[in-house]
């Protein structure tokens, strides 16, 4: 099972300005994370971020910020550490298109004629695919990853974007998300598999930023 750019989408969880000096490995955390969001730009993958109680803990870092907007992402600002909690599934389960009662006779699309049964939408599929990374590793990530789960979504963890004040906090979150079935992938792993060919058309945009 590989990653797939028509099925996914990017969630990325609270590196926000007072909380990362603290956390183990930060510039390269930050890094990979801003990697993503410039990948999910460029390839169209939808994109999401968190701020935990922006008010103490700040926004996200203004240069992840700024790529955020510039794919036209969105940031949820929470209260919760599982930003599930605060309405994130909402935002990425889109809500079922169903046909208005007045064009469909109450509701039965069965009883309209069959050129237009076909013209009313019954529902939007969606992305089920999220590709999570952020801080803290042990807490909101996880959380948030674990009540995604719940969810019936397919959650991939980026761990070379994630990780926690400690360490030891940080690979106690993986193995915790690894044995509730997300798959532990790095920000390299994410770039190859979106792309699947070096023939794809983005291939040197996108290898110039891992590199």
């Amino acid at each position: 099972m590989l990653l797939d750019t028509d099925d996914s989408q990017l969630v990325l969880v609270d590196y926000q300005t007072l909380l990362m000096p603290a956390i183990f490995e930060s510039q390269l955390v930050l890094a990979n994370a801003l990697r993503l969001a410039r990948m999910a730009r460029l390839l169209e993958v939808p994109l999401w971020g968190t701020a935990q109680t922006p008010d103490k803990l700040g926004p996200n870092m203004p240069v992840l910020q700024q790529a955020i907007e510039e794919a036209g992402g969105k940031i949820l600002n929470k209260k919760y550490f599982n930003a599930v909690d605060d309405g994130l599934g909402d935002w990425l389960r889109p809500p079922a298109r169903k046909a208005s009662a007045a064009a469909t006779g109450g509701g039965n699309t069965r009883s309209l004629p069959k050129h237009l049964q076909k013209a009313v939408p019954e529902e939007e599929p969606g992305r089920s695919t999220l590709v999570l990374a952020g801080c803290e590793a042990h807490v909101c990530l996880m959380q948030t990853a674990l009540a995604l789960l719940e969810e019936e979504f397919e959650v991939w963890v980026v761990t070379d974007a994630c990780s926690s004040r400690t360490e030891r906090n940080r690979d106690a979150a993986f193995d915790r998300l690894a044995g509730a079935g997300a798959e532990l992938v790095t920000t390299e792993m994410v770039a190859y598999e979106w792309l699947r060919t070096a023939e794809h058309e983005l291939f040197r945009d996108v290898q110039a930023l891992i590199k």
